[in-house]
């Protein structure tokens, strides 16, 4: 194991941190006290964060199904949502 490695599993993206530390760094480019190449890596890093939350989004609306009914014994019954984009197409 490299010096200075913990033995801990890295935590799985979360959307919400991924937002948070998002936010942080468009703070940080914004105030302009960084230097090019730290501003340079601040960047990279969001761009990688920006990434990671639209596939975590993606995979969410995946997982959505929508409620169509009660079947005859009263259980939800429920289809999967259309995997289609809500996004106005490009120009």
């Amino acid at each position: 194991m490299a010096a200075g490695a913990t033995s801990q599993p890295a935590e799985p993206p979360n959307f919400e941190r991924s937002l948070a530390r998002l936010d942080e760094i468009v703070r940080l480019l914004e105030e302009g006290q960084l230097g090019l190449d730290e501003a340079l890596a601040r960047y990279e890093e969001g761009v990688r964060l920006l990434r990671q939350g639209y596939r975590l989004l993606d995979e969410a609306e995946r997982r959505i199904e929508l409620l169509s009914g009660l079947d005859a014994e009263g259980r939800p019954v429920t289809r999967p949502l259309e995997d289609v984009s809500t996004l106005p197409p490009e120009a």
